[in-house]
């Protein structure tokens, strides 16, 4: 089993303090492992198993919890009255207005709860209203390179990359022996992601087109893309689809955590941008036994890479605008900005060839702010600072702590 410290850590902080830990993420991207993790944890810290409820909606046994009533009463009826309970319940969206159950759960003050669900939805406007200021969120991602490491600590960070890319980053993958096996196990995945995540919560009819938009959307990881350039792009193909459609799409994919959306940002002008963004996919083994490996698609797959990583590291990630050239990622959290430039290579043709470097270095000298500014690169080449940008080896920078 990975250990999955730095989520763990957080819910270790949050112990026994008046908020509902709410754990969102991909299906199978181990949220049910780190509540089990966590379990683990407070046994061995003196907390007694009959001070623990866990529910595992997903399980049969539970089939009868189908209402908010059922889920209210069962958990009720099991508190032990005279000590603190710790109460589990994973994807807890199965049960229909289960924030009935989860709110007045809260203000039983020897309730100490946690719950997990694989849609954004569980967050919705409603919930989140109800709820507002009594929960905090932990966004679970698969495993990072850094994770991934400790699985294969026999392989170079050359051939770890090849697999974490290729076989992809679930949980379970790691105990898998062959890639026929890994194709077998990331396609069962995502035909749920397919049936179970998107069309059945968005009433989704034509599963071939959604297919085809998953396909378009992975095939395009890193490049601009908008719902008109989709739909319009398909259309031309012969697969006749509207706007609204694609729209209703790409909310089910992000929606279940499938795919993240990057909008734009312009950095001089500090806005939003309303046209183009980018997506990326939670996991790029999925993307690799759906559609394979592409040549020259070697660029885009490390900026998924990179992208992830920096939502992990808690910042919100935009793509940048400077004029008229693009800056890959502008990550912002509390403590400021982050400039980021991703490049397979920074090699020409020859030792004099910098025409790589200096078009990366281009976007980021435009920017007259003091923030940080990094490139990022496969290239094997030490941490070296170019008028104050840093470049860097990315497996460096994944397995810094």
């Amino acid at each position: 089993m990975i250990k999955r410290d730095e989520y763990l850590d957080v819910l270790k902080r949050f112990k026994d303090k008046e908020l509902i830990k709410v754990i969102t993420g991909l299906r199978r991207c181990g949220k049910s492992t780190l509540l089990e993790m966590y379990k683990e944890y407070l046994i061995d810290n003196g907390i007694k198993k009959d001070q623990i409820i866990s529910i595992n909606l997903e399980d049969l046994k539970y089939n009868f919890i189908d209402n908010y009533m059922a889920l209210y009463n069962y958990i009720n009826d099991n508190l032990n009255p005279n000590k603190k309970n710790y109460v589990f319940i994973d994807e807890v969206q199965k049960v229909l207005e289960f924030q009935k159950a989860v709110d007045s759960l809260y203000i039983n003050k020897n309730v100490d709860l946690y719950i997990t669900g694989s849609n954004a939805n569980l967050l919705s406007s409603e919930l989140a209203t109800l709820l507002s200021g009594r929960y905090i969120e932990v966004k679970m991602l698969p495993l990072s390179f850094k994770e991934y490491k400790d699985a294969y600590p026999e392989l170079n960070n050359d051939e770890l990359y090849r697999k974490y890319i290729s076989y992809g980053s679930l949980p379970f993958t790691t105990s898998l022996d062959n890639e026929d096996d890994v194709s077998i196990y990331l396609s069962s995945i995502y035909n749920d992601i397919i049936i179970k995540d998107v069309m059945a919560r968005k009433k989704i009819q034509d599963e071939t087109m959604l297919r085809s938009v998953a396909n378009f959307t992975m095939d395009n990881i890193g490049n601009l893309v908008s719902v008109n350039n989709i739909a319009n792009t398909m259309t031309s193909d012969g697969r006749d689809i509207n706007v609204r459609t694609v729209e209703r799409y790409l909310e089910g994919f992000t929606e279940s955590f499938f795919l993240y959306k990057a909008s734009r940002y312009d950095v001089k002008g500090k806005q939003y941008l309303r046209t183009g963004e980018k997506y990326y996919v939670s996991d790029l083994g999925l993307r690799y036994f759906i559609l394979g490996r592409k040549v020259g698609d070697y660029g885009h797959v490390l900026e998924n890479v990179v992208y992830l990583e920096l939502l992990r590291r808690g910042y919100d990630v935009f793509v940048g605008k400077v004029d008229e050239y693009e800056v890959d990622f502008v990550a912002v959290n509390n403590k400021g900005k982050l400039y980021v430039q991703v490049s397979d290579t920074l090699k020409g043709v020859d030792d004099n060839d910098t025409k790589i470097l200096d078009r990366e270095l281009r976007s980021l000298k435009k920017i007259d702010d003091n923030y940080e500014k990094i490139i990022l690169t496969s290239d094997k080449i030490p941490l070296s600072n170019e008028e104050g940008i840093i470049i860097c080896n990315v497996f460096d920078w994944l397995l810094e702590k």
